[in-house]
């Protein structure tokens, strides 16, 4: 970083208020469901090499797709060139040169999933090339373009990408692909022996995995830099649990590598292992409560690219670094105590002098923003969501309670701009075996914008908060319905203890692992809960996990087993369901496909159990498959449903 930036940094501690963004006081304006079933109204933000153009992604039309802007960065009030790659969709892009972007575009080639993670999209992939007369910008097709590794800023024009050559193909290829000759160089390909291939910054080969059938062991692999041969630098049993994870270069020993792992701990911390003699040489840093998370590298991808420079973890709901690199710390820190409501903050792009950057900011009472830096100016480039202001979103607080056995969660609350005592939605977390990031949830937000208090339990079996407490979900059977379903129950009952929510007014809402949680909470005695929302949920885990059984092996293989096939089953629990229940799925659901959520329908149909149902047509399992039209149907039916069959007598929700 020069200390020209350094300074004009500083100077903006006073200019900033010109933005129009300042401290307000919060109140509880109702955002209609309308502006909360958008999708994001801007995404992808970057800035070219040179800093002189900014690209992003914007959706013009509420039921619209992204169409690809490029901006003069200098003079943003002035026509951008827009590209639709109709009938394709963008989805994301990447700047490769000052004048070249590659793209990426998926597309609906079928209207039935063919099976389990086989959905109804195929992705595709381009290269736009603009010229000073717009009129003469052209774009074409890459094929098979899977994704773009590195600009490979020590080859000017070269790019390394990969692609899956053949349908259905499990391993990538990578290739040297030359912007202007539109050649491609084989550089290695993946195979069942190496896979995972991590990259230098010149673009080669260093690190991969693999797996020994004769030992059960996982492997990973490393060449030495102008080295062709992989050598086996760890082994370790494919029953264990303990994570080994190559993350980097040591910014301090160039020689050794990052990892993140356990090493015989209980939480995950970051080592610095030499490759040789194939050790840890020490421990860089660890915590006794929680994981480290990741490691994050230098903003400069030009001049540093891959570089390390500070490692993550979460502290309560608020996330973390430590830095190795003065100068990176000294930005981040800088632009902390710049922008409002600062949370998840982080520079997405940065020019390769350095001195133009586009940073994004996401937190609970912000739901994203992009600001650019140039010519020493801070400017407000675009919102997520611009129709909303932080004073009618809702704080988010990190919270600690007791389960019945003694086992310490965490939790997270997303406490509405009211008085308590609240309406309480529990909302457990999919997955379940994930570590939850609380920082702005459009789900959460929405329903405290509505008056409603969110739960978020980290309940056993969540990631992050080490070994022993991610192992409790199943080590001694799986938990699923039970243990783990007391987590949640007492975060809901310790909210009620603290006076903030009312006992009579409880439910539990979750989508995929979080939708099976609520359909186990509706046969559970004594009951606490007044109703349950399950979206894309599991009814019946053996026969979820029965599409993988035989993929697994080892400890993974022991923690699905172990989970699913002793954990409560919602199907065989059907006559105990004693609260109404809505379900919600998406027709082309590929993770938890629909045939399940009929049978289980029918089941509540035969038992005249009151439910009512939501089929999203052409909804798959994840969020960027759920269109305006799918989140205003969802949305609708969420608050209608609590609003008038779970809490009719509530007076403290707002009304639609």
């Amino acid at each position: 970083m020069s200390r020209q930036l350094l300074r004009q940094l500083l100077a903006m501690t006073f200019t900033l208020g010109s933005l129009g963004l300042t401290s307000m006081s919060f109140s509880s304006e109702v955002y209609p469901l309308e502006e909360w079933a958008k999708r994001p109204d801007v995404s992808n933000v970057l800035t070219s090499p040179s800093g002189n153009k900014l690209a992003a992604l914007k959706i013009m039309t509420k039921d619209g797709n992204p169409i690809l802007e490029v901006y003069d960065a200098n003079d943003l009030s002035a026509r951008p060139f827009r590209m639709d790659a109709d009938p394709m969709e963008i989805t994301g892009f990447r700047w490769v040169s000052n004048n070249q972007i590659a793209f990426f575009a998926r597309q609906k080639v079928r209207d039935m999933i063919d099976t389990m993670n086989q959905g109804v999209y195929e992705n595709e992939g381009g290269l736009l090339t603009l010229a000073k007369d717009r009129k003469k910008s052209t774009w074409k097709k890459i094929k098979s373009l899977g994704g773009i590794i590195s600009s490979l800023p020590s080859k000017p024009n070269k790019i390394l990408m990969y692609s899956f050559e053949n349908e259905g193909s499990l391993y990538p290829t990578y290739f040297e692909f030359d912007l202007k000759r539109k050649t491609r160089k084989l550089i290695t390909r993946e195979s069942k022996k190496v896979s995972g291939i991590s990259f230098d910054a010149d673009g080669d080969p260093r690190w991969g995995s693999g797996r020994d059938s004769q030992s059960d062991e996982w492997l990973t692999y490393y060449r030495a830099k102008n080295s062709s041969d992989w050598s086996i630098i760890n082994r370790r049993s494919q029953d264990s649990f303990e994570e080994w994870k190559l993350v980097g270069l040591d910014p301090a020993n160039p020689q050794n590598l990052l990892v993140i792992a356990h090493n015989g701990n209980d939480k995950l911390g970051l080592w610095s292992f030499d490759p040789e003699t194939k050790e840890f040489d020490e421990l860089i840093y660890r915590r006794s409560d929680v994981d480290v998370n990741w490691v994050q590298t230098h903003s400069n991808r030009y001049t540093n690219d891959r570089e390390v420079v500070s490692v993550s973890y979460y502290s309560g709901r608020d996330y973390k670094r430590e830095f190795f690199d003065a100068n990176e710390q000294a930005i981040y820190e800088q632009l902390l105590s710049l922008i409002p409501n600062a949370d998840r903050l982080e520079i997405i792009s940065r020019s390769k002098d350095g001195n133009t950057m586009v940073i994004f900011n996401r937190g609970p009472r912000d739901p994203g923003t992009y600001y650019l830096l140039k010519n020493g100016r801070l400017t407000v480039f675009g919102s997520v969501k611009p129709t909303f202001s932080s004073e009618h979103l809702a704080d988010v607080k990190a919270i600690s309670y007791q389960s019945r056995d003694g086992k310490k969660i965490r939790g997270f609350i997303t406490v509405p701009n009211s008085k308590p005592p609240y309406p309480l939605v529990v909302m457990p977390h999919g997955g379940p075996f994930v570590g939850e990031k609380p920082s702005f949830d459009e789900w959460a937000q929405l329903l405290a914008n509505r008056g409603y208090m969110v739960l978020q339990p980290q309940y056993r079996g969540s990631k992050d908060y080490g070994l022993e407490f991610y192992m409790a979900a199943f080590k001694e059977g799986g938990q699923g319905g039970y243990k783990m379903q007391d987590d949640k129950d007492d975060g809901a009952l310790y909210l009620v203890e603290k006076g903030l929510v009312d006992p009579d007014k409880m439910m539990m809402f979750g989508w995929s692992y979080g939708g099976y949680a609520a359909l186990a909470a509706a046969s559970r005695t004594p009951q606490i809960y007044q109703c349950v929302v399950a979206g894309a949920s599991v009814p019946d885990p053996n026969q979820q996990v029965n599409y993988y059984r035989f993929k697994m092996v080892g400890a993974q293989k022991e923690e699905q087993l172990s989970m699913w096939d002793e954990s409560l089953s919602p199907i065989k629990e059907v006559k105990k369901v004693n609260i109404p229940m809505l379900v919600v799925h998406g027709d082309v659901d590929q993770r938890t496909p629909p045939k399940a959520a009929r049978t289980y329908i029918k089941a509540l149909k035969d038992n005249e159990k009151p439910h009512k149902t939501l089929w999203l047509e052409g909804a798959d399992h994840f969020s960027n498959t759920l269109f305006y039209r799918h989140k205003l149907a969802f949305y609708g039916a969420l608050t209608d449903y609590l609003e008038n069959d779970c809490f009719s007598n509530s007076h403290t929700v707002a009304s639609k």
